[in-house]
């Protein structure tokens, strides 16, 4: 690992939901850096993300959240950006514009067309959340046709090396079988979700018996 910065004092704590894709990626990024951290489970069907001292961390009650020292941020794309900015030289956010753009251009599906495709059609099955399931799962479907397309010509999706655009998309991806949409028509995108796989320091997400993963 080429770091950036020397590695934090003290290990970077994450305050995650352990089913939440938006922390796994978080976690997921920790772990590929090599960066000591400190899982703090949040207790969400409590509404401890709805507490003064959580909302004190990030005001829209929603994980993950990092404290880094003094630092604390939310939002996990924004966190994975903070991450690579610190910790890392610039593979995983490269510093070249036009890169930096085609990161950027992932980072904005993942909080779109992702949150909104997989991500939600897994909610609506995991959580029973009160969501569109058929259009969410039909979001899904369109968005894996356009990367099973792109990564026809290209192991990663901005190139031939993983980035940030690559981490930020993995584990809803992964997981979409938890939400009734199949990845077997998608050969590219499922060797896509391999490489990654193989990474040193990877860590899976925890599965989830529902849907088509049942």
């Amino acid at each position: 690992m080429n770091t950036a910065a020397a590695l934090p004092a003290q290990p970077i704590k994450l305050h995650r939901l352990f089913l939440s894709g938006h922390s796994h990626r978080v976690e997921l990024f920790l772990s590929l850096l090599g960066l000591p951290y400190e899982p703090v489970d949040v207790n969400l069907a409590a509404g401890a993300h709805k507490q003064p001292a959580f909302l004190a961390m990030n005001s829209f009650g929603q994980v993950p959240v990092i404290q880094d020292g003094e630092i604390t941020l939310a939002d996990s794309n924004a966190i994975l950006v903070y991450l690579a900015s610190k910790y890392d030289a610039g593979q995983w956010l490269p510093h070249d514009p036009v890169a930096a753009a085609a990161v950027q251009r992932w980072l904005s599906v993942a909080a779109g067309p992702l949150a909104f495709g997989p991500a939600t059609a897994r909610l609506a099955v995991l959580f029973k959340a009160p969501v569109n399931a058929e259009d969410a799962m039909a979001r899904a479907r369109d968005l894996f046709a356009v990367m099973e397309a792109e990564l026809k010509t290209q192991p990663f999706l901005t190139g031939d090396t993983p980035t940030i655009a690559d981490i930020a998309n993995y584990s809803y991806i992964a997981h979409a079988p938890e939400g009734n949409v199949s990845l077997e028509p998608y050969p590219h995108l499922r060797g896509w979700l391999q490489r990654i796989e193989v990474l040193p320091g990877f860590v899976p997400m925890v599965k989830s018996e529902v849907g088509l993963a049942a």
